[in-house]
């Protein structure tokens, strides 16, 4: 007898199911127009996922990391900046903030959210800081309500990252329209993925949707006319068009994310491990989040039983070599005793 295998997730649309026939049908849609980049798929897109998000706007871009960095340079944030942000996530978001000119500085998390702690944001502001990146970890949105105090009080622009958030809420209200900005990604991986890269920007401000649409266009007003010096970073039409296919069932499988998290937890209430708690119910549960004590003992476990799972994420941003340039200072707030060397995804939740 074979034993059962429980793999971490699987990215392949199921043969001969729904999103299978419909994704089929999108890209052989696009081949048979034969226009491949920005086009009408791209602009379709852009509307239906801004009302699917709640925004006004919304901007197709390459990745979630362009789409940070080109909130930032739309904003003007650059070379002599600082963008607080939290040292626990993909490396990406820091990344992104170099790539826009600024510096990332770390603020600690809130031990139970895991997100953004909005007391150390406020002992990280200095007459440099220009902006707050909170993101919405794992599914689970940051502590926006306070964030947004702060900000206020310190009249500093939020670039939420949505990375691994979509159709989250804080408070009631959905990620990506609370502050300036938002920025989410179609990584294949992500709650709504593509079949490849691909990113967008939510916004419910005009002008900077536009600037953003020049601004990923090579600062182009029009076909070789350069008004600014953009970047090559666009949606393609194939994964636009994937993306047009799948967003329609993305209710559907945030449902089935909650439902297995709610199982989860009544599974697992009693066992030797810590599952952080759900602080807002618009949590999507991109990952679902356990610790351990014994984390490489549970790992040999559950791998034993043929349950994969993985860490997310090993190493601080902070302590990453690719963070070197970063000055001392910046490091000196990131957080020294974050829980992820202890913790570690249990699976995730693909429905399709």
């Amino acid at each position: 007898m074979t034993a059962r295998r429980v793999p971490f997730l699987s990215l392949a649309p199921g043969p001969g199911s729904e999103d299978d026939m419909a994704v089929k049908a999108a890209i052989d849609r696009v081949i048979a127009r034969g226009w491949f980049v920005l086009g009408p798929e791209v602009e379709a897109f852009e509307a239906e996922f801004a009302v699917a998000m709640g925004a006004t706007h919304a901007v197709g871009v390459g990745t979630g990391t362009d789409a940070i960095a080109l909130i930032l340079r739309a904003l003007g944030i650059g070379d002599g900046d600082d963008v607080i942000t939290t040292p626990l996530s993909a490396a990406y978001s820091a990344l992104a903030i170099m790539m826009a000119g600024a510096r990332p500085v770390f603020a600690d998390i809130d031990r139970d959210r895991l997100t953004i702690d909005p007391e150390h944001i406020e002992r990280s502001i200095t007459p440099r800081t220009r902006a707050i990146l909170p993101v919405h970890l794992y599914g689970q949105p940051a502590d926006m309500n306070a964030i947004a105090r702060i900000a206020a009080r310190h009249h500093l622009a939020i670039v939420e990252d949505c990375c691994q958030a979509h159709l989250a809420t804080s408070d009631g209200r959905p990620v990506g329209t609370i502050g300036v900005a938002g920025a989410f990604s179609f990584y294949p991986t992500k709650n709504l993925g593509a079949l490849g890269d691909g990113g967008a920007v939510t916004t419910n401000d005009a002008a900077l949707a536009e600037k953003i649409k020049r601004l990923r266009n090579g600062g182009q007003t029009d076909r070789y006319h350069h008004q600014e010096p953009g970047i090559n970073s666009r949606l393609d039409e194939m994964q636009a068009a994937i993306l047009r296919a799948r967003l329609p069932r993305l209710r559907a499988w945030t449902d089935t994310r909650r439902r297995l998290a709610r199982a989860y937890r009544v599974a697992l209430a009693r066992a030797p491990i810590s599952v952080p708690p759900e602080r807002d119910s618009g949590h999507v549960y991109h990952l679902f989040v356990v610790r351990s004590t014994a984390r490489r003992e549970l790992q040999a476990h559950l791998a034993a039983r043929g349950i994969e799972t993985l860490i997310h994420y090993p190493v601080p941003i902070p302590h990453q070599p690719a963070l070197a340039a970063v000055a001392p200072a910046a490091q000196a707030s990131a957080s020294s005793r974050s829980p992820c060397p202890r913790g570690f995804t249990l699976r995730s939740h693909r429905s399709r």
